[in-house]
């Protein structure tokens, strides 16, 4: 163990050079003007990968994403371990909000700040670390697939896993996307909720009357949706939405200052729902309005509205289905519009929601390395989001053990403003793969 630890260290300050040279580029796969930027960091992630050691490396496309792949073939009777991550990165939004430019990392405080140092360009550093620690030849064969639109939902990443699925074939799938309890306190990520989300127009009128002459009379539709929306919680803040399903999660402490804390809650605002903070994340559904249409304020007038539109998102607890639990959310939309409205119901997008079996050798292996890595016992975590590939990864390869591990910590502020890398998390998470790999041979 010591002198692989010893060779993680070695090789750290190379690896965050690279880490931040891939953050330079702005790989954001959403925005078609800079779909040229993910094309240049695909060619830096392949570039990496052969200059670590890989020498089977080739840049994909199933007409979405660049996606890179690279091979070392297994010894003879060993393992095959795929890593994964994703080299494509949310949009930063305002600069202005950041305290340094989103594309230039900057470390304050032991953190590396800036967009993709830790989802996901790190799983690709935490790769990067525990091959090159091997100096290239691990006990074990390994696959590194790096995915290049995973931030836009991997539209795609069905049809590269059909197409080059003799290459990413693998008995060990470890997908470095998720986070950790704390920065001293690793996880293994064990589920995770899906996600389902649709599109309600509510409308009461042909066309706008003036509030003066038919107000108190006939309903506006952005009332009506108001009234709508609110249906879909009761008074304590649960989901009202009768059919959804509920699973259990591990009792690890939540305090309500840690939650006030992490989640950024103003003063005197309160927690809704009921349970434990652990289930209400991790095994209970949640609704969340996330957009309305409607007249802005700058272009209002004193008229009753005809038309009003909301997007609405629901993360699927596990051991549920997406598509049935957005069947139930369109049936309470359908079946509460108030006073008549009519309302008309779009589905968006789906995914299925995923838990994991974490008992065996492979698990094992994973636990002993992160006690060893890290000094302490990893903790078995829910996560309340979505990674719907998961599922996919799990449906194309279905006898691979899948480990589902990463950098991030409740300070990573992954996707808003300010995200960043804890620079020893990052250490750590390198010396438990890099003796993942070992165990593994």
């Amino acid at each position: 163990m010591g002198d692989l630890v010893e060779r993680v260290r070695d090789v750290l300050p190379s690896v965050r050079r690279d880490l931040e040279d891939l953050v330079r580029i702005e790989s954001v796969w959403a925005d078609h003007s800079r779909r040229g930027e993910v094309e240049r960091s695909a060619r830096a992630v392949a570039n990496l990968l052969s200059a670590a050691g890989f020498h089977d490396v080739e840049t994909v496309a199933e007409g979405g994403g660049p996606a890179v792949i690279a091979r070392h073939p297994a010894p003879p009777g060993a393992l095959t371990v795929l890593l994964y991550a994703h080299h494509d990165v949310q949009p930063e939004g305002d600069h202005g909000q950041w305290a340094s430019p989103p594309f230039e990392p900057t470390e304050r405080g032991g953190r590396l700040y800036g967009r993709g140092t830790a989802d996901d360009k790190a799983g690709i550093a935490t790769h990067l670390a525990a091959f090159r620690a091997h100096g290239g030849t691990p006990p074990v064969g390994v696959t590194v697939f790096v995915e290049g639109e995973e931030e836009s939902g991997s539209p795609s990443l069905s049809r590269l896993l059909d197409a080059h699925r003799d290459k990413l074939a693998a008995d060990v799938i470890v997908l470095a996307d998720s986070g950790n309890w704390s920065t001293d306190v690793p996880a293994l990520t064990v589920s995770l909720r899906g996600l389902a989300d649709c599109v309600v127009e509510v409308e009461t009128l042909d066309h706008g009357l003036h509030s003066g002459m038919w107000g108190g009379v006939v309903p506006d539709a952005l009332m009506a949706m108001s009234r709508l929306l609110a249906s879909l919680h009761d008074d304590d803040g649960n989901v009202a939405v009768s059919g959804l399903h509920e699973s259990t999660a591990a009792a690890l402490e939540y305090p309500p200052e840690q939650v006030r804390e992490e989640s950024g809650m103003l003063a005197g605002v309160r927690e809704i729902g009921s349970g434990a903070v652990t289930e209400r994340l991790w095994a209970k559904p949640s609704i969340t309005v996330i957009g309305i249409d409607t007249t802005p304020i700058a272009q209002s007038s004193n008229t009753l509205t005809s038309r009003a539109r909301a997007k609405v998102s629901m993360r699927v607890a596990p051991g549920g289905d997406a598509k049935a639990h957005l069947d139930a959310l369109t049936r309470h939309l359908e079946s509460h519009a108030p006073w008549g409205a009519r309302v008309t119901v779009t589905p968006g997008d789906i995914g299925q929601p995923y838990a994991i079996d974490a008992t065996g050798p492979v698990y094992d292996a994973a636990r002993a390395a992160f006690r060893e890595a890290w000094g302490t016992d990893s903790v078995d975590l829910g996560i309340g989001g979505s990674i719907p590939f998961i599922a996919t990864f799990a449906e194309k390869f279905p006898d691979a053990k899948i480990l589902v591990t990463g950098v991030e910590d409740p300070a990573t502020q992954a996707h808003s403003v300010d995200e960043s890398l804890h620079l020893r998390v990052l250490e750590r998470a390198a010396m438990a793969e890099a003796l993942l790999l070992e165990k593994l041979g």
